[in-house]
């Protein structure tokens, strides 16, 4: 390990790379703990105690790295983009204009990215103009025990307009981050913001458990973490490889093909994508509580939809992220298209007729590995959630959320660096 890591810092390029995503992540975690001006410094430490004593604000707390319960210039986190791009995704499936970009290769995908940018941009503002009314209104609802706490005393327009251009502005330079993490920096760079969010609040949550549990509880999860990252290593790391033949060709003078490769399909191909996408469904309806004035929606939203210890929660959470799952695999990998390419190449399947019987034998392993994929991602995310429901404990029940995000995350990172080290020759982390 010691000498993977000296390796890296022999690679000039790589070298570079790693300390510009660890600048970028610097100057993340500075937006995060730097108050918008215009809020009350004494109500903003009163929203950090009451953000770890559980309830719905803490579920919007967790993606922002604590940003928003310090009203930080970074309090709307990287949220808006996410919910922007699954909402993108949605509507390539329905909308032939974004399906025809989407085919177009690079010139179709930076069109997609602008889009996305456009929409970020706008739910930022939608968003921050909503969160400044609850902010105002000492939380309407969303802090546990009914608490209120005023952030800004001094409610007049001006001052409303500068704090929702100033979340605005945050989350645009936020999204400008990450894109400077994939293109010049090491991971893919919105993962890398959601991996730094994640683990800035363990110490904190590990405190909350050993508070609550008790030491003998707080071993037991330990225990049962550190099993479940072993496990999501194993089955990150699996997958099913499908050889595929090149017939030899005679053209002119030359021969061409005669080779074997494979197309490695993942037992978990979506990663933690899934985990995102559901989280962040169930994000709306608390945005919702905030609008629609129903006492029943809101003690719905705030006891059962978004609190990790609700069995509701647990089911409505396992179902989303296997319907995820499924859906983000058919759209990252799509068997028409790759049977298509296998077949214009000249290849085929062993035993195999090209076009659409290997479309259709895609298609059944996909679905083969993906069910298994999917149910171990949901099992992953909810046992820590089960265990601390059992025991009651309420402050911190994100265990299963933050160790799928960290440690896929962290993983795919390491995957990157490894193949760089590979390349020039060195010996990487993975074996």
């Amino acid at each position: 390990m010691l000498g993977s890591l000296k390796n890296i810092f022999r690679v000039a390029e790589l070298r570079n790379k790693v300390l510009f995503t660890l600048l970028i992540i610097a100057i993340y975690q500075l937006g995060a703990n730097v108050p918008i001006p215009g809020t009350s410094f004494a109500a903003v430490q009163q929203l950090e105690q009451a953000a770890k004593q559980g309830g719905v604000f803490s579920f919007l707390n967790l993606f922002s790295g604590n940003a928003l319960s310090r009203a930080a210039v970074f309090g709307l986190g990287i949220m808006p983009y996410i919910t922007s791009s699954i909402i993108i995704q949605l509507l390539t499936t329905v909308i032939p204009k974004l399906d025809e970009w989407r085919e177009q290769g690079a010139a179709g995908q930076r069109k997609i990215t602008q889009t996305t940018r456009y929409l970020t941009v706008t739910l930022a503002l939608l968003q921050s103009t909503g969160l400044v009314f609850v902010f105002h209104k000492g939380g309407a609802g969303l802090l546990p025990n009914n608490q209120k706490i005023n952030l800004i005393p001094n409610f007049t327009l001006p001052r409303v307009l500068f704090i929702v251009m100033t979340f605005t502005a945050g989350t645009a330079f936020v999204m400008w981050l990450g894109e400077m993490v994939t293109q010049r920096g090491i991971g893919q760079g919105m993962s890398i913001l959601i991996f730094t969010n994640v683990v800035a609040g363990l110490p904190t949550g590990g405190h909350i458990i050993f508070i609550e549990a008790g030491k003998l509880k707080f071993t037991v999860i330990v225990l049962l973490s550190l099993a479940l990252i072993v496990s999501i290593i194993v089955v990150e790391l699996g997958q099913r490889r499908i050889p595929v033949i090149f017939p030899r060709r005679v053209i002119g003078r030359q021969m061409y093909g005669g080779d074997q490769t494979y197309i490695p399909l993942k037992v978990n191909q979506a990663g933690v994508i899934p985990i995102i996408f559901a989280s962040s469904i169930l994000y709306f309806p608390v945005l919702l509580s905030n609008v629609i004035p129903w006492t029943f929606f809101r003690n719905f939203v705030n006891n059962d939809l978004v609190s990790p210890t609700s069995f509701t929660y647990i089911g409505i959470y396992g179902f989303l992220i296997i319907v995820f799952t499924f859906f983000y695999v058919t759209v990252a990998f799509d068997p028409h298209q790759q049977a298509e390419v296998i077949r214009k190449q000249g290849g085929y399947i062993q035993g195999i007729r090209p076009g659409p019987a290997t479309e259709r034998h895609l298609t059944k392993i996909l679905n083969r590995i993906t069910l298994p994929g999917a149910v171990f991602l949901a099992a992953v995310a909810l046992i820590p959630s089960i265990a601390l429901a059992l025991w009651h404990v309420t402050g911190y029940p994100f265990a299963g959320i933050t160790l799928l995000i960290a440690t896929g995350v962290a993983l795919e990172t390491l995957k990157q660096i490894d193949s760089q080290l590979t390349m020039r020759n060195y010996e990487g982390f993975l074996k």
